[in-house]
């Protein structure tokens, strides 16, 4: 039972009034508050990623260095997911630079994915994946579906099929390996060229 004072404050209409928007008021907050955690909670679901990686980098920069403290190879990437448990990267986009023992210019390689398996320090590119090699004054670029970067043996390779363009003429295989330090390329097999003559 409500005591005589409080019962008579209880029913005056006023009260009544501004407890029920009281009431309304904390309901309103509440929900508020927990729609906003949603939205937290929502964005930063979103910006791990479906694949939910243990960590993930934008804008990530892999770089390697030989015995010397020369540099062998650098990739960047606008997004690199790291998985832990299998000691494995994933990149979108990735850009990479690898290094001769030469003071030549470094081969650029460019793909729409990329992972990188630590443990062996092997890098494979898928899509559209696109090399360019520098020689004098002479440009050369090799275009495939796939290529995996051995760093520790300092070799590229593919089984897939490769197209070479050079200024003078184009060179299509199925497959290669290349080693970056000593500068040859050898093609696997069915290889076909169109060259031009120089007059």
């Amino acid at each position: 039972m409500i005591p005589g004072a409080l019962s008579d404050i209880v029913r005056k209409p006023w009260v009544r009034t501004l407890a029920l928007a009281a009431t309304v008021l904390a309901t309103v907050f509440l929900m508020w508050q927990n729609e906003e955690g949603d939205s937290v909670r929502g964005d930063a679901a979103e910006l791990r990623g479906p694949s939910e990686p243990d960590s993930f980098i934008i804008e990530g920069r892999y770089t390697t260095w030989d015995e010397h403290g020369n540099l062998k190879m650098s990739i960047s990437s606008p997004r690199i997911e790291q998985f832990e448990d299998t000691n494995y990267a994933t990149m979108n986009a990735p850009r990479a630079r690898i290094f001769s023992e030469q003071a030549t210019p470094p081969w650029i390689i460019e793909a729409d994915e990329g992972s990188l398996r630590q443990d062996d320090d092997q890098v494979t590119l898928t899509g559209n994946v696109v090399v360019l090699r520098q020689t004098g004054d002479s440009e050369a670029t090799l275009k495939t579906d796939s290529l995996t970067l051995d760093n520790r043996q300092g070799t590229v390779y593919t089984d897939q099929p490769v197209t070479i363009t050079e200024p003078f003429g184009v060179t299509q295989a199925n497959g290669m390996k290349a080693w970056i330090n000593e500068r040859i390329l050898e093609l696997n097999s069915r290889v076909e060229g169109q060259y031009e003559t120089i007059r």
